[in-house]
């Protein structure tokens, strides 16, 4: 399968879930503090709502970064507009909104930041949080350069590859298992994602030979970003930005 290309090339650290440790997380605050520090992108999860609509969170459930309660997947938009996704993290983002697919891409467009969207589909919502998120991507992007999208789900990516064939996908696991590239190619993945401290030299010498980019997650110190670019690593997902930057 042709793999769609990014028509950016691949900077060394995104930003994990917006701004990593200085904002709260997948919120518009942390996606300004990130563009504050120089960084060029920026990694975010995006999940429907129960008019399914794409929001920026990473759980399936709203209470561990947000003021509400339930599942995401059950909570309208009018609900989830009103939530506060600040607090949890410091009094100083009380009032942070929780954002829509549609505000974070307008920011990111308006800052200059490229985008890693992870498809981070609710259970039993894996085909339709990969049709609307690739979707939503193409119209939201619509004249500029495409964001990444990766996802965990193989459901998701298929679904999202369907939906818009010219989207860059990126197949995403924690220890990329025995049948890794067979998956990849079935998804036509551009990249690789995976945990960093489960990647093996053999993995990376595949990929190296099938023209694959291998992106790791997350790394917070200097030297272990290092390590990892230098055995073939492109590029990591930090919480740690204001240390990483463009290391």
């Amino acid at each position: 399968m042709i793999r769609p290309r990014l028509g950016w090339s691949l900077p060394r650290v995104f930003a994990h879930r917006c701004g990593g440790a200085l904002a709260p997380e997948n919120t518009l605050a942390g996606l300004r503090i990130a563009a504050r520090l120089g960084v060029r992108a920026v990694e975010f999860d995006v999940m429907l709502s129960a008019d399914g609509t794409p929001w920026l969170i990473h759980d399936e459930s709203l209470e561990r970064t947000t003021d509400g309660v339930g599942a995401v997947c059950k909570t309208s938009d009018a609900d989830l507009r009103v939530l506060d996704a600040g607090a949890r993290r410091h009094p100083a983002f009380a009032g942070e909104p929780l954002p829509s697919f549609e505000s974070a891409a307008q920011l990111c467009r308006q800052l200059g930041l490229m985008a890693n969207v992870e498809i981070k589909p609710a259970a039993g919502h894996e085909a339709a949080t990969g049709a609307v998120v690739a979707g939503c991507a193409r119209e939201l992007w619509a004249g500029t350069e495409l964001p990444l999208l990766s996802s965990f789900s193989e459901t998701a990516l298929l679904a999202a590859r369907e939906a818009a064939p010219e989207m860059p996908l990126g197949s995403l696991f924690e220890r990329p298992p025995a049948d890794w590239l067979a998956r990849v190619n079935r998804v036509g993945a551009l990249s690789l994602h995976c945990d960093a401290t489960l990647l093996d030299d053999e993995v990376l010498r595949a990929a190296r030979a099938n023209g694959i980019p291998v992106l790791c997650y997350t790394v917070n110190q200097t030297q272990a970003a290092t390590r990892l670019f230098r055995r073939g690593v492109m590029a990591v997902f930090s919480d740690r930005i204001d240390c990483l930057g463009e290391t």
